[in-house]
């Protein structure tokens, strides 16, 4: 959005994420500026690491780059454990604006999940095969269930706190997990996230990309809600996790499309979510940054003004 890199030119995303008023000022923009029904608490998957004692940067042009990426069991030994109100206090007052300004608008919690934030901490940043990841993860089994076992008692903690503050869901977000086998995925994944997943007083949306061959392990991790990209039909999916929510799942390049393609890609989303109960309806992944404004407006009153 326009207003979002204006505050760009002033303030780093770091320094963004860390004043409260600034990230509910994000976070409130979307839900300003068009017929949305929940917000998501504006913040970065990796503010975790920092308190953990890695040294983050988001480099111009590269994204996140950590300076001292765990590669060995003695890293990850060092990690600590911290506690979520003293550091990271400013995501949680930014709820609490943020909820006091939306009234009965309800605001999404948001955190990375263990995997995905691991592979970052070990690649040192965005990587494309994500080979160190798979290496410290098949060559050295006790360094990565230890690193993972962290993650996931920070990444619950966190959640739990946001919920704390004011928070009507939480939403675990794990984009880099579609990399691994199904296998994989079970043996040194699932058991993680289910940790972070299970127990919350608030629904729990299970967020991931790239995972339509074992979405039924997905579900088997957690999450009264189990996100999907466009890689899979509604109805494919649907069937592959059981009687749960569903939310998504537009291509998010739909939304550079002319208006009238756009529209015949929602309603076909709609339609293969066959009118039944527990649909989100939501991007498979995140918006483009050129993206049409129009198109988003466009987006959101199709949608509501949908019927079967």
């Amino acid at each position: 959005m326009l207003e979002y890199r204006e505050l760009r030119k002033k303030y780093t995303l770091l320094e963004l994420c860390k004043a409260p008023e600034l990230a509910a000022e994000v976070t409130l923009q979307p839900i300003k500026s068009f017929a949305l029904d929940a917000a998501i608490i504006f913040a970065d998957i990796l503010l975790p690491i920092e308190p953990m004692g890695l040294q983050l940067e988001f480099a111009k042009g590269e994204g996140p780059v950590i300076h001292n990426p765990v590669s060995t069991q003695e890293d990850v030994e060092k990690l600590l454990n911290f506690d979520v109100q003293e550091h990271l206090s400013f995501v949680l007052d930014a709820i609490r604006i943020v909820v006091r300004e939306l009234a009965d608008t309800p605001l999404i919690g948001f955190a990375g999940a263990p995997f995905t934030v691991a592979a970052y901490m070990i690649e040192g940043g965005y990587s494309r095969h994500f080979l160190k990841t798979k290496e410290l993860m098949y060559r050295h089994h006790a360094a990565w269930h230890l690193l993972m076992e962290k993650l996931a008692a920070v990444t619950k903690s966190y959640l739990q706190r946001q919920v704390e503050a004011g928070a009507s869901a939480v939403q675990l977000f794990d984009s880099w997990v579609g990399a691994l086998s199904p296998s994989d995925y079970r043996s040194y994944v699932l058991p993680y996230s289910k940790v972070v997943l299970s127990g919350f007083s608030v629904p729990t949306i299970h967020f991931s990309t790239g995972t339509s061959a074992y979405l039924d392990l997905i579900a088997e991790a957690g999450g009264d809600v189990i996100s999907v990209d466009w890689r899979i039909d509604l109805s494919r999916a649907r069937e592959m996790i059981g009687d749960r929510a569903i939310q998504g799942n537009l291509d998010p390049a739909a939304l550079l499309m002319p208006s009238d393609r756009l529209i015949a890609e929602a309603r076909a989303v709609l339609q293969s979510a066959a009118g039944k109960r527990g649909h989100i309806f939501n991007l498979g992944h995140g918006v483009f940054p050129d993206t049409p404004r129009e198109n988003v407006e466009l987006l959101a009153n199709e949608v509501h003004s949908w019927k079967l």
